[in-house]
């Protein structure tokens, strides 16, 4: 059975003002040098070899600030339009992808994003070298930025269990604005019916109701999933309309 520590329900704290410009990014940059990410952490133990490790402070407000207008201002942000259950739609966020040269192109619905460098942020490279530090022994080479721009905005029930991450991938994702609501549930199983009961019953299929988990990501935070959590467990982030403000998350990733 899944064990869990419980999360903090604390309101946010207000905003503090930023000292961020478009045209620089020093403030940004200032803001990577002068911290070190935080050991606390949560430990989500969802069996099976799946795990969830979460560290809510994972970078102090004020330089998380600083990035989430960076990230806000500067990133090239697109709405594309994908193909969900044989129909077009455009997707409910903006989206933007950052990768190592050479590696195996990302696909989903449809759609194939420009892969942009490393070096056209440098802010990127600072945060993902902060995720490096925070977790030994990882190595990320692509990012999937995703703005939430208001509570309209979503992510469905989903694994990130393509082929190009491997069998037991770890994504790392960091949150910068808006805390939104992630939902976690295992993918249903199916059992063939109790035997004697005729051959109609014994061909349909039941699904058990799934177990469900939920964090509440807040600002400067970090969620980690490992082991075999996207071979067993979906995850999303539903609408809300309450998130009146954006969420801008990264989602760190290694292609094999």
């Amino acid at each position: 059975m899944a064990s869990r520590l419980r999360l903090s329900g604390e309101n946010p704290n207000p905003r503090p003002r930023s000292n961020y410009t478009p045209d620089s990014n020093d403030a940004a940059r200032e803001g990577a040098a002068e911290w070190k990410p935080e050991a606390r952490r949560e430990v989500t133990d969802l069996g099976d070899g799946s795990e969830l490790v979460h560290v809510p402070r994972f970078v102090p407000r004020e330089a998380a600030w600083e990035w989430f207008d960076y990230l806000d201002k500067r990133i090239p942000w697109a709405r594309p339009t994908i193909r969900v259950f044989g129909r077009s739609a455009v997707q409910p966020r903006d989206i933007c992808y950052v990768s190592d040269e050479g590696l195996t192109d990302l696909k989903y619905s449809g759609h194939q994003p420009h892969a942009h460098s490393w070096d056209e942020f440098p802010v990127l490279k600072d945060i993902l070298k902060a995720v490096h530090e925070a977790l030994p022994g990882s190595h990320f080479n692509s990012l999937l930025l995703n703005r939430y721009k208001t509570g309209s905005d979503y992510v469905s029930w989903h694994a990130d269990d393509e082929s190009l991450y491997g069998p037991t991938p770890e994504i790392a994702s960091v949150t910068f604005g808006c805390e939104r609501e992630f939902l976690l549930r295992k993918k249903p199983t199916r059992s063939q019916a109790s035997p004697g009961s005729g051959e109609a019953a014994r061909k349909r299929l039941k699904v058990s109701a799934p177990q469900q988990h939920s964090f509440l990501l807040k600002h400067g935070s970090l969620l980690v999933m490992r082991g075999y959590t996207q071979r067993d467990w979906q995850h999303s982030v539903p609408k809300r309309a309450k998130a009146s403000s954006p969420r801008i998350n990264l989602t760190f990733r290694q292609v094999l």
